[in-house]
């Protein structure tokens, strides 16, 4: 007798799920991974090397990317760009006020 296959929307789902999660993780992971920069700036009020002209094409990546996100209704993409707006956003201010 042969296995009964797993419908493929239970495995499609499971792997959205997955990547989903895999995905949130990693947003969270590379903004708390850039939060030592934006102390570097604001605590140590030191910007010297850091590109404002890198930070402006993030911020830039950042916004379409969220505008694309609430387009398609994905939170998966727009939310983590809040967070993203809020992070290039300081880095950019400090280099005004620092650099």
């Amino acid at each position: 007798m042969r296995p009964t296959p797993t419908p493929p929307a239970v495995h499609t789902s499971l792997s959205k799920k997955v990547m989903s999660r895999l995905l949130g993780g990693l947003s969270l992971f590379t903004m708390l991974m850039t939060i030592p920069q934006v102390l570097t700036i604001w605590v140590g009020h030191r910007a010297a090397g850091v590109s404002l002209m890198s930070w402006s094409a993030y911020a830039v990546a950042a916004v379409l990317w969220f505008w694309y996100g609430i387009q398609q209704h994905d939170k998966n993409i727009y939310l983590p760009c809040v967070g993203w707006v809020v992070l290039d956003g300081a880095v950019i201010l400090g280099i005004l006020i620092y650099g």
